[in-house]
């Protein structure tokens, strides 16, 4: 959906036999609630995929460019650093006809405290074509908006990198948003928000951990964000919700001409249900899913 920093605040599961070498896991009823993909897949169209959960978007709407396409073929798996990747790439001529965005996403809406964490490559230019458009690279879990001012609308914005700015941001900035509600239009939107106003192009670790009554959020490890049930808003969530990355276009105005086509790489994704570990633990689960040549694996449901 659209985001405008104008708010009243600062703007099939597989089995894993391997289970005893992944770090807080002593038998298989411990590791339930936990999901892990390395994004081993052939395609957009790989079975697999929505086997695993995963819906690729297709078709238009919200949020991003009206009139643009939510493109299937800008989901891809190349290699990278001798591993495959999640790769969505987003292009625009200019046009909102010439414009194609990018999202997968967890629909079955199962994700609520716990912990979150992927390792993720933003980017602060275009692959190709000319730079300057200003383009939204995330990373985030959300339920649908009922009706305006919906009062359980829950979404928490884990990072959304902005690398040629926008929403009255001149450079790159990355925000951690969590949402009580809004209303699309006129807009008006009641969220907590914070910001890094630095580039973090390339490799990062991306975490948060919602239990609480608090939303905490890290990036490389780092606490960036502490959003509570304080103040006039109460931002926790309130009801689960899915999981999702996306790259979209908030606006057009500042395309220079030709094509330009933007890059957001995932090396893996991890979710453990119900329990809160450190950004490091959870990247130590994940290398462990990893070396034990665990492509997937997915307790969330039904625990």
């Amino acid at each position: 959906m659209p985001k405008f920093r104008l708010t009243t605040l600062a703007v099939t599961a597989l089995s894993v036999a391997v289970l005893g070498a992944v770090p807080g896991t002593a038998s298989g009823a411990a590791a339930c609630g936990a999901l892990f993909d390395d994004f081993h897949y052939a395609s957009h169209t790989d079975g697999l995929l929505g086997q695993r959960g995963w819906q690729v978007r297709s078709g238009g709407g919200g949020p991003g460019v009206a009139g643009a396409r939510w493109a299937p073929e800008g989901i891809t798996f190349p290699t990278s650093g001798g591993d495959k990747v999640l790769q969505l790439a987003s292009a625009t001529d200019g046009t909102p006809a010439g414009t194609t965005q990018t999202e997968i996403m967890q629909p079955d809406r199962r994700f609520f405290e716990g912990t979150y964490a992927a390792r993720i490559r933003f980017s602060d230019a275009p692959a190709s074509g000319p730079d300057g458009d200003r383009i939204n690279q995330t990373f985030f879990t959300i339920s649908p908006l009922r009706y305006d001012n919906d009062p359980i609308y829950s979404e928490l914005d884990f990072s959304e990198y902005l690398p040629n700015g926008g929403w009255g941001e001149a450079g790159p900035v990355n925000f951690q948003t969590s949402w009580h509600t809004y209303t699309p239009d006129p807009w008006y939107a009641e969220n907590k928000s914070d910001a890094q106003r630095r580039s973090i192009g390339g490799w990062h670790s991306v975490a948060a951990t919602v239990s609480g009554g608090h939303v905490r959020y890290y990036i490389d490890g780092a606490l960036v964000a502490d959003h509570d049930r304080g103040g006039p808003f109460d931002v926790y969530p309130r009801q689960a919700m899915s999981l999702n990355f996306n790259q979209w276009f908030i606006d057009l105005t500042r395309h220079a001409g030709g094509t330009s086509t933007y890059l957001e790489q995932v090396d893996w994704v991890y979710y453990a249900k119900n329990e809160v570990l450190t950004p490091q633990a959870a990247a130590e689960r994940a290398a462990s899913y990893r070396s034990s040549g665990v492509r997937f694996t997915d307790g969330t449901r039904g625990c």
